[in-house]
C-alpha cells in the first residue's frame, strides 16, 4: 500500500489565502481590517480604481483580503451588502459621499435644544430608508425640555416607519428603551450633528468614555466637532457601533424610493387624485390638497414632500451629468495612453 502523507498547512499557507474581515477604519486611502478581535492595516488592490467608487470599501463593510502580518493586507473584493448609506459631497458638486455599510438600525441623533430640526431630521430619514436600514430618531437631553411629548409625536409624524426615544444620557433617562436595538451581531450607525450628543451616547452604551465629548457654545447651541472620522467600535456584547462626524447639512440624491417611503401617507393620497400626473396644487380632483382641506395633511409637510424630491432630482442630474464627463476623460486617457 502507498504510504499517505498528509501535509500540514504552514503560516505562508495561512498568510495567502484569502480572509474575510471587517472595515473598521478609513482615512483617506488607509483602511483598517478588524479581523476576530485584532485591527490590522490594509490597502485596496489596483483593480479598485478602474472600477465606480461606490464599489470602494467603507466602513461596515465585509470584505476578502490577503492577510499580511508585517505590513499590509490587500483587499480583494467588497462582499455583498445588506445596506448601504449615501449623501451627496457637500464639497464636490454633484459627487456622493459614500457612508457605511450593513448598518441595521441607524440611530439619527438630535438633541432637543437649538440642533432640533424636523425637516433635517426627514432628510435623514429619507436617506435611511434608501439605505436599507432602520430609521430610529434619538431626542438627546430630554432633561433640558418641558415639553418632550410634543416633539416625540412630531418626529413620528414623518414616517410610519421612525421609531423615535427620548433620552438623556446624562441622567440615564430612557436608556433602557434602546436595549431592543442592542442585540449580539447587529449594527447600529450614530449620525447627527455635532454636539447633538452622539459621542456621549456612544459613551453611555459602552459604560465608559470611549468618545472625547465637546462643549456646546452657548451663542447657537452648536457643538464642536469630537469625531473627525467613521469608525467602528465593537461592544464585548457582541454589538457593532458605527461613530460618524457631525453633518450640518444632509442633501438629497438618489433617494428617490426614500422619500417616497418617508412621505408614503403623501403618495397613498396622490393614488386616488383624478389625474395621474397632478401636481398637488390647483388641479380639480386632487385628494392631497382635499386632505389639506380637511386637516389631514398640513400645508407644510406637503411642501417638504416637493421640495426634498425637486432637490433629489436636480442633484442626481448633476451627477449624471459628472459621471458621464468622467466616464469620457477616462476613455480619453486609456487611448491616448495606449496609442
Amino acid at each position: 500500500m502507498n504510504n499517505i502523507i498528509i501535509r500540514k498547512e504552514t503560516k505562508e499557507d495561512y498568510y495567502n489565502t484569502e480572509q474575510i474581515g471587517r472595515i473598521s477604519e478609513v482615512e483617506r486611502n488607509t483602511y483598517t481590517i478588524r479581523f476576530f478581535e485584532k485591527d490590522i492595516p490594509g490597502k485596496i488592490k489596483g483593480s479598485f480604481y478602474e472600477e465606480d467608487s461606490e464599489k470602494l470599501p467603507v466602513v461596515g463593510d465585509y470584505v476578502t483580503f490577503k492577510y499580511n502580518p508585517i505590513g499590509d493586507s490587500v483587499i480583494t473584493s467588497v462582499c455583498e451588502r445588506t445596506s448601504f448609506l449615501q449623501r451627496p459631497d457637500q464639497s464636490k458638486t454633484g459627487v456622493m459621499q459614500y457612508m457605511v455599510a450593513n448598518v441595521d438600525y441607524s440611530f439619527i441623533v438630535t438633541s432637543l435644544n437649538d440642533d432640533y430640526s424636523y425637516n433635517r431630521i426627514a432628510r435623514y430619514v429619507s436617506v435611511v430608508l434608501q439605505g436599507g436600514s432602520v430609521p430610529v430618531v434619538i431626542l438627546t437631553k430630554s432633561d433640558l425640555c418641558n415639553n418632550v411629548g410634543r416633539y416625540v409625536r412630531e418626529v413620528e409624524s414623518i414616517s410610519d416607519k421612525v421609531r423615535v426615544h427620548a433620552i438623556s444620557a446624562l441622567y440615564d433617562i430612557g436608556l433602557d428603551e434602546l436595549n431592543e436595538y442592542l442585540v449580539p451581531g447587529k449594527t447600529i450607525c450614530l449620525l447627527g450633528s455635532s454636539g447633538a450628543g452622539k459621542s456621549t451616547l456612544l459613551n453611555a452604551l459602552v459604560g465608559n468614555e470611549v468618545m472625547k465629548t465637546g462643549e456646546i457654545r452657548e451663542s447657537d447651541s452648536k457643538g464642536r466637532h469630537t469625531t473627525t472620522h467613521r469608525q467602528l467600535i465593537q461592544l464585548a456584547s457582541g454589538v457593532s457601533i458605527i461613530d460618524t462626524p457631525g453633518m450640518r447639512e444632509i442633501g438629497m440624491a438618489r433617494v428617490e424610493e426614500g422619500i417616497d417611503n418617508t412621505f408614503s401617507d403623501i403618495l397613498e393620497l396622490a393614488a386616488m387624485c383624478r389625474f395621474s400626473d397632478c401636481k398637488h396644487d390647483s388641479e380639480p380632483g386632487c385628494a392631497v390638497k382635499a386632505a389639506i382641506k380637511r386637516g389631514e395633511l398640513s400645508e407644510e409637510r406637503l411642501e417638504l414632500y416637493k421640495n426634498l424630491g425637486q432637490e433629489n432630482v436636480r442633484n442626481y442630474a448633476k451627477k449624471k451629468e459628472i459621471s458621464k464627463w468622467a466616464k469620457k476623460m477616462k476613455n480619453f486617457k486609456d487611448k491616448n495612453r495606449w496609442g
